[in-house]
Order: structure tokens, then sequence, then C-alpha cells
């Protein structure tokens, strides 16, 4: 298939106490874990596939590579919106595109992409894409 497309979603946040750091802003390592959470979301939510239908055929996702480019913090008790999107899927991983917004003000606080790699969980090591993954995640 020429060119696929996959859809987008979206899964809404509040920044906690504990997310917000010595300079009164979000830390930087909680972007990834804002991320993280809302695919952990949008996978049961949106996609109807959990990670626990990986697991139990014996998969997992690891991410290889992370790119976030900041633009402006989040600060205490902001609510915030995560869009994530599969940008690309290759036979071993796929590229995951995020934009995180703050709601009341509708700028992009960062975005950025991850690169995941499906492990086998029995080995650890890289493991094929199976067709039916794919097909499940076009739009």
């Amino acid at each position: 298939m020429e060119n696929p497309i996959y859809a987008t979603f979206e899964t809404e946040f509040r920044v906690r106490p504990d997310d917000i750091d010595m300079f009164h802003h979000v830390h930087n390592s909680k972007y990834f874990d804002y991320v993280l959470a809302a695919r952990y979301d949008q996978m049961e939510r949106c996609y109807g596939m959990p990670m626990e239908k990986f697991m139990e055929r014996g998969f997992g996702w690891v991410v290889r590579t992370a790119h976030v480019d900041y633009k402006r913090a989040l600060t205490m008790a902001d609510y915030f919106i995560v869009k994530t999107g599969i940008e690309s899927i290759d036979e071993k991983g796929c590229r995951v595109a995020f934009t995180i917004t703050n709601k009341a003000t509708k700028k992009v606080c960062c975005d950025g992409w991850f690169d995941y790699v499906m492990i086998d969980m029995a080995t650890g090591r890289g493991a094929k894409i199976p067709e039916d993954i794919i097909q499940h995640y076009l739009v």
C-alpha cells in the first residue's frame, strides 16, 4: 500500500503537583510520561487493541528513539491535550508523532516523535509486526 493514512487521537490530562520541578513548571521528563500514558489510553480506547492484547500474543513495544522539541512550559493545574498518531510502520516498528497542547491557550507546548520497536517478550529481541496488527492501525 502506497502512503497509508493512520488515525490520530487525543487524550486530556491535567498537570499534577508531582509533575512540577524547582522552576515551577513541568519537568522535561514528564512529557515522555504524558505521551506514553496517552498511547496506553488510546491503544485501548481508540484502537480497540490494548497493550494486554499484544502481551497475550507474546509481543511488547519498547522505545528505541525519542525526539522532543520543547516550545513552552506547562504549569501547575494546566489542562493539556496529547495528540498522537502513527506516522509510519515498517517490518519491526513504528514512528508515533505527538503534540502536547495547552488546552486553555491552544498553544503547542512540545511536539516530536517516538520510534517504537516490537519485541518478542520471550526473547527480548526485535520481532516482525504481524500483518493483522499493521492492518488494524490503518484508517
